[in-house]
Order: structure tokens, then C-alpha cells, then sequence
């Protein structure tokens, strides 16, 4: 008898003529998330053989642009908190939050 467990997580799009996202959810019964709305949401995943990033990027047409920047903005902290655990890379991720932080100051995200 195995171990393992099997775990899905659904991204729902719905489409208008031109097929350009006009909502989205998502569903993560492990998670806990059941059909959530989002905006917008960034997908990477690895290809060995090629050994290259394969990416969907998706964003909803009424997806405000100052939303877009914090999203963008939060999504470069999550990859230097990801990267220094994946690697234990410290310095290089310092180095994604400093960029981050010159993101958000350079478009005001971080209100004083």
C-alpha cells in the first residue's frame, strides 16, 4: 500500500469573444480554497529535458494597473524567500528584495 496522496488545484477561465480572460478562479481543496476569485496569476513550471521555464501568465481585463504592480511587487519577495530556501542563497535573495524595494519605491507601493 503506497503513501502517497494525490492533490489537484483548478484554475477556472472564463473567456469573452476575443478570448481574453474576464474572470478566474481557483480551487485548492487541500488548501482549503474553494473556486476563489483572482486577477490575475502567474504559473512557472520546470521542463527537465529542455531545461527551460514554461510559463502562463494570465491577468483579467478589468485588472487594475496599480494592482498589477503590487502584484508583481509581492510576487519578487516571494521568489527571494523561495529561492533562499530552495538554495540557501541568502545573498542572492537579499539582492531580489533589494530590487523589490527599488520596484516598489520607484512606483510608490510602500506608503509611508
Amino acid at each position: 500500500m503506497s503513501d502517497t496522496h494525490k492533490s489537484q488545484i483548478t484554475i477556472d477561465i472564463e473567456l469573452d469573444v476575443n478570448r481574453v480572460p474576464e474572470k478566474m478562479s481557483w480551487h485548492a481543496p487541500d488548501g482549503g480554497v474553494d473556486h476563489q476569485d483572482t486577477k490575475a496569476f502567474m504559473l512557472g513550471v520546470w521542463d527537465d529535458n529542455a531545461q527551460e521555464t514554461l510559463r502562463i501568465d494570465l491577468w483579467t481585463k478589468d485588472m487594475p494597473v496599480d494592482q498589477m504592480k503590487k502584484f508583481y511587487h509581492q510576487t519578487f519577495l516571494s521568489m527571494a524567500d523561495n529561492f533562499e530556501r530552495a538554495t540557501d542563497e541568502k545573498n542572492m535573495a537579499d539582492d531580489l528584495r533589494d530590487y523589490a524595494a527599488h520596484f516598489a519605491d520607484k512606483f510608490n507601493l510602500l506608503k509611508k
